[in-house]
């Protein structure tokens, strides 16, 4: 009998690195029983995860580490976020919920019926999202006990064109969207993420999202925790929706070695 998909896998990097990889959204695995909760057929299910799912940036965060030249941490997620959205804050401080789309969603990227809308997401929430924080919350104490700092990059994409989910989806699409956070994000961090994507077409700042995630320990508490999000337009690397990737995907690979290289120093 095959063994199940782990929820999530911690991949070591080099002891000296503080660069955690944080990958939540490339996987698309639904587990049975979590399937049992979608409304969706099997095919309309395959269609929302060729829309939802970051395709291939596990491939990326791992040819850049492979880059590198002090190998980052990476953190992956192994399960799709239809399952729990790991980076969602999962209370009514989450925006998201306004289109069903908090840490447990219940709306696709139509904003259609994924789930019925009052599915209790306290038992997806125990079982998925609590481990996983436990332990990306271990990763970034990790770092910081072994290096002093911890600098999480997280490792996202997202469409050419915008999805009726989006609720900022009128401003801007470059090739590499940085997200920041106000406390989390120091200036230089994001002028490395600049410099290094320069070559790939250009970045701009939060739009089409912004934001980036630092579990809730260190959440506006800890300024040797950094962060970053950088969202890399799919077209540019692979073909859109849930596609294969083209051979443009060492490109922002090597860029994000560049990313990894400036921040560790």
């Amino acid at each position: 009998m095959p063994r199940p998909t782990p929820s999530f896998e911690y991949l070591p990097g080099a002891a000296g690195s503080p660069v955690i990889l944080h990958v939540p959204h490339s996987a698309r695995d639904v587990p049975d029983g979590v399937r049992a909760g979608i409304v969706l057929d099997d095919a309309a299910l395959e269609r929302e995860l060729d829309h939802i799912t970051d395709a291939h940036t596990a491939e990326i965060a791992a040819a850049a580490g492979g880059l590198s030249a002090l190998a980052p941490w990476r953190f992956v997620n192994r399960l799709s976020r239809l399952v729990v959205d790991p980076e969602r804050f999962p209370d009514e401080r989450e925006e998201m919920l306004s289109v069903g789309m908090g840490a447990v969603y219940t709306a696709t990227t139509h904003r259609e019926a994924l789930r019925p809308a009052d599915t209790d997401p306290e038992p997806l929430i125990a079982r998925y999202f609590l481990p996983y924080a436990r332990a990306m919350t271990e990763a970034v104490a990790g770092r910081l006990a072994a290096t002093g700092r911890a600098v999480i990059i997280d490792v996202h994409s997202y469409p050419s064109a915008p999805l009726p989910y989006e609720l900022h989806g009128t401003g801007p699409r470059p090739p590499v969207c940085l997200g920041t956070d106000p406390f989390h994000t120091p200036p230089e961090l994001a002028a490395a993420a600049r410099d290094a994507f320069a070559a790939y077409g250009g970045t701009g700042l939060d739009s089409p999202f912004s934001g980036a995630y630092v579990p809730l320990e260190f959440h506006g508490a800890d300024p040797r925790v950094t962060a970053l999000m950088v969202e890399i337009r799919r077209d540019t690397y692979m073909t859109e929706p849930g596609g294969p990737a083209t051979p443009a995907l060492s490109r922002p690979a090597s860029a994000l070695a560049a990313l990894v290289d400036a921040v560790t120093g």
